[in-house]
């Protein structure tokens, strides 16, 4: 651990310079207890630092949440083991692409079973539904399907060739409509204060206000559509996968965001705690840390570091952008990382190369003393949206 300043606390020993400027100047704004703390797979975000955890004292900065709200990932341990299954894996990959809408803007023509109306009966009852409703009236559609970029559904192996399901995804379009909505607000809202901000995107709103309470119910039901949006793609994937190797036993199951807000005490005080690509790694607490297209994830237990505020990386985190990664990466090249992993074989993946990402090892190191390891992971099955 490396503490850069006194309101600075860094776990990354991979870090650009351009990150380490942005979480210094995040770390400066005023309401900031007692410190904030960088991930180690830490990379340049909107606003604030991927992969680092704000905890504020009297005010939210919606941009420090992220535009994905409630983004995480679930995993399913099975019993089933690597040796019983089907050599065709191309199968599996084709009828979860059909069950999961894929990519951005995808959507679902009808509902997919009772359960799903359960689901959404569950949102519906909550408040937030009417500024969801409003902003997204499609959102019910969306409800079950994947996105694009680094969203992925996995079927991997562990290290006693145990099989798992593993997916990453989060609150799809009407997360980030009601995320750019609100840090809009908070920019109106600094702007008639006349507060001069070192980032337009750290616009924060004052707790006890009309506009910061209408934020936290939007989050919070963005949050819980995201969480029940794994739970739902989780059904389809088993669907497919027990049409494929036969019926499966839920052994253990994991489901953790990485980009929301908790309330939550740390030295002393209580505070809104954002996590921006990290998850919660309180003592004891089950998580899951993966690694880029075609490497290593982890199923890891928290160990709750306090100075880290009780968090851990929520995967590789980026190394080169996309348009860079584009340039970098060869097809040829991609096909090789992936081989023995059935996926989608397109050009449309290269900025998903596993070089465009921090090297997992690296990050699961700087994370020791933050997490211990459990399983690892290794894919056979890569399912992704271009």
């Amino acid at each position: 651990m490396e503490q850069i300043s006194k309101r600075l606390m860094n776990w990354a020993s991979i870090l650009e310079e351009k990150t380490r400027e942005q979480a210094v100047m995040t770390s400066t704004m005023p309401f900031i207890h007692p410190h904030l703390a960088l991930m180690p797979d830490a990379h340049l975000g909107k606003g604030a630092t991927v992969g680092s955890v704000i905890p504020t004292l009297g005010a939210i900065i919606p941009a420090a949440v992220g535009v994905d709200i409630g983004c995480g990932m679930m995993a399913v341990r099975t019993t089933h083991h690597g040796d019983d299954l089907p050599t065709d894996r191309g199968s599996l990959h084709a009828a979860i692409s059909r069950a999961v809408p894929l990519s951005a803007g995808k959507y679902n023509e009808t509902l997919y079973a009772d359960s799903t109306q359960e689901r959404i009966a569950a949102l519906e009852a909550m408040d937030g539904h009417e500024q969801a409703q409003a902003i997204a009236p499609n959102w019910r559609l969306q409800l079950g399907s994947l996105g694009s970029g680094n969203h992925f559904i996995e079927v991997s192996l562990d290290e006693t060739d145990n099989v798992w399901l593993f997916l990453h995804s989060g609150s799809r379009g009407v997360g980030n409509k009601l995320a750019m909505k609100h840090i809009k607000v908070a920019q109106t809202q600094c702007e008639k204060r006349f507060i001069s901000l070192p980032d337009k995107d750290l616009a924060y709103l004052v707790e006890g206000e009309p506009e910061f309470w209408s934020y936290m119910e939007a989050l919070r039901w963005a949050q819980r559509f995201a969480y029940l949006n794994r739970e739902e793609m989780m059904h389809r994937v088993i669907d497919c996968f027990e049409a494929w190797a036969g019926p499966i036993e839920r052994v253990e199951e994991i489901n953790c965001h990485h980009n929301y807000t908790a309330r939550e005490k740390h030295f002393g005080k209580d505070v809104w705690l954002s996590r921006k690509g990290a998850i919660d790694a309180a003592e004891g607490v089950r998580g899951l840390i993966p690694g880029s297209m075609g490497a290593k994830s982890y199923v890891v237990t928290g160990k709750g570091n306090r100075l880290a505020l009780s968090s851990s990386p929520h995967g590789a985190g980026r190394n080169h952008s996309r348009s860079a990664a584009k340039r970098l990466f060869t097809r040829a090249d991609l096909d090789d990382r992936m081989q023995g992993i059935e996926w989608g074989h397109s050009d449309a993946f290269l900025d998903e190369h596993p070089n465009a990402y921090k090297d997992i090892d690296v990050v699961m190191k700087d994370a020791e003393d933050l997490v211990s390891i459990d399983h690892t992971l290794r894919q056979i099955v890569n399912v992704k949206g271009d």
